[in-house]
């Protein structure tokens, strides 16, 4: 017995069969509902010929299906591989050929782009469509329908010896560039962002049942809603670590503000879980417009994760709900859990000269060029690093796993992402922001979420992106990409400038300032960095 995605799924279902697992929309199912469709699935699978190692992708919306394939796939050793929804053609063809997809799960309402790659990436040999509200043709690509597909399949489960060692692999857009396969044991992902460290406790799972073991003792299941997409991290692991507790788990299909709090009121939902601004702001404003509308008294936790979620909504959020926790979580697809900072309505928490300070998570730390860690209260600049229990690599891409995941003169292999960071005294570690954005003007180093954070807090600026462009004395200018609030008409460089002063050193207040209708981020709220570089540095240079 190991610590496999599916067997630790399997273990909770044979604790609480009868416990409610998965709600979102109309559908509700019980844990051995729940498995008994993934079972139909994974035998639907076996008997078209895939399993162990296996890359399957899904490519869809929040449905319970998606979350039934993502485990019906690991049941049978293969590999799910999450598909952006907005990904257009190209990207498609790219993301089917470079993660070797040999079959796909969709929503219907993508047949006309598949459509137009299929003959493109012919080692995707099976589609299976997941309906919905459209009415496309799957023929037209040869597609079995989820309904046919699953019709008549055996409730029982395949009887395979899974391993620790099979694979999960998750595909990140991050800040720049093309999205990248990090792949994982199945037991390291499980420590590293499953729920086998206690992010409060940084106390390890030790036994296989333990957790199985906890959902059996439990009175009643926490209900969590997640509120991001499933095809991206945040979303599987928030789902996947309360399934393996016995939780239920709630999903809405499509993000907008008033769905999660009809949720959250409906499922009478405890935590929720975000991505950061792009989702807390709407939230806020949402609750700002219709004062007293739900019931939201189940809820308690907010969770953010993979991305920046500001002071300032954090500050606004708790004074609309005095009552909860934020609980925001530091960590990625290729780093695992790094640490995370608690937050109530009494407390302020620290900023030490940048992004937000944080309780390190188990094996995390900071560590110079020479991989060396840096000295507690020393105000070194280094990298964020973790050890332990990290990915092997990324899939195909020898030189980024080789400048990524790296060795130590002892041996250790650490993952440092490139997020710049600082150890504090107390051996709480100061997150600056990441490495691939930085700018440098005047050799001085400036992290764009740091100002980012300040001029979110300006009551004009709705959202913003600080990027460099070019300077003819400086090297580079720091520049505000802003999306005003619909009701300002009036917005100037000196207005900006005034009050980022008060905040951050002169040298990183904006000397550019760029309009825009809407900030471009990817669905999970991820900011598009170079699409906000290109369009300052043209419009900058357009001016001079």
């Amino acid at each position: 017995m190991g610590f496999n995605i599916a067997d630790l799924f399997e273990r909770a279902v044979d604790a609480v069969p009868d416990r409610t697992a998965l709600v979102c929309g109309d559908t509700i199912l019980t844990f051995a509902e729940l498995d008994a469709e993934a079972n139909k699935l994974a035998n639907h699978l076996l008997a078209e010929g895939f399993g162990h190692g296996d890359h399957i992708g899904i490519y869809g919306q929040n449905s319970a299906e998606w979350m039934i394939a993502m485990i019906g796939i690991f049941k049978v050793r293969a590999v799910p591989i999450n598909i952006n929804f907005r990904y257009v053609e190209d990207e498609l063809v790219y993301l089917f050929d470079n993660a070797d997809l040999v079959a796909l799960v969709h929503d219907r309402e993508y047949l006309d782009r598949i459509e137009a790659v299929v003959e493109k990436v012919p080692g995707v040999r099976h589609y299976l469509m997941i309906d919905d509200e459209t009415d496309l043709d799957p023929s037209r690509i040869g597609a079995v329908a989820w309904t046919d597909a699953l019709a008549g399949q055996s409730t029982e489960r395949p009887q395979l010896d899974r391993s620790p060692d099979d694979h999960y692999v998750i595909y990140t857009g991050g800040t720049t560039g093309m999205p990248k396969g990090v792949v994982w044991r199945h037991e390291d992902v499980f420590y590293a962002l499953g729920g086998g460290i206690d992010a409060y406790t940084n106390e390890r799972v030790t036994t296989p049942t333990q957790l199985a073991e906890k959902a059996a003792a439990a009175e009643a299941p926490m209900v969590a809603l997640q509120a991001p997409p499933l095809m991206h991290g945040a979303a599987q692991w928030g789902a996947l670590r309360f399934f393996f507790e016995g939780n239920t788990v709630a999903f809405i299909r499509k993000f907008s503000p008033e769905a999660v709090f009809d949720e959250i009121e409906r499922s009478r939902v405890s935590t929720l879980l975000i991505t950061g601004d792009a989702m807390a702001r709407p939230l806020i404003e949402c609750l700002e417009a219709n004062p007293g509308r739900w019931d939201l008294s189940s809820f308690f936790v907010l969770s953010s994760s993979a991305v920046t979620f500001s002071p300032a909504l954090k500050t606004r959020m708790l004074e609309l709900l005095p009552d909860i926790m934020i609980v925001d979580a530091i960590g990625s697809s290729e780093g695992g859990m790094n640490g995370m900072v608690i937050q109530t309505k009494h407390e302020t928490i620290s900023h030490s000269g940048g992004g937000p300070t944080v309780k390190a998570g188990l094996d995390a730390t900071v560590m110079d060029d020479e991989l060396n860690p840096v000295p507690a209260g020393s105000g070194i600049v280094g990298k964020l690093a973790r050890s332990g229990n990290i990915p092997i690599e990324y899939y195909k891409d020898p030189e980024k796993t080789a400048k990524t995941f790296v060795t130590d003169a002892a041996g250790k292999r650490w993952v440092i992402a490139g997020d710049f960071a600082s150890l504090e005294e107390d051996g709480t570690i100061t997150l600056l922001g990441r490495g691939s954005v930085c700018i440098n003007s005047g050799g001085e180093k400036i992290f764009p979420e740091e100002v980012e954070h300040v001029l979110k807090a300006h009551p004009s600026i709705y959202d913003v992106l600080v990027v460099g462009v070019p300077d003819d004395r400086w090297g580079q200018a720091v520049c505000a990409v802003v999306q005003r609030r619909d009701s300002v008409e009036e917005l100037t460089l000196e207005d900006v400038q005034e009050h980022a002063r008060g905040h951050v050193a002169r040298y990183k207040v904006p000397r550019h300032l760029v309009f825009v209708d809407s900030i471009v981020r990817s669905p999970s709220g991820k900011p598009d960095y170079p699409w906000a570089t290109k369009l300052a540095a043209d419009e900058v240079a357009a001016r001079a």
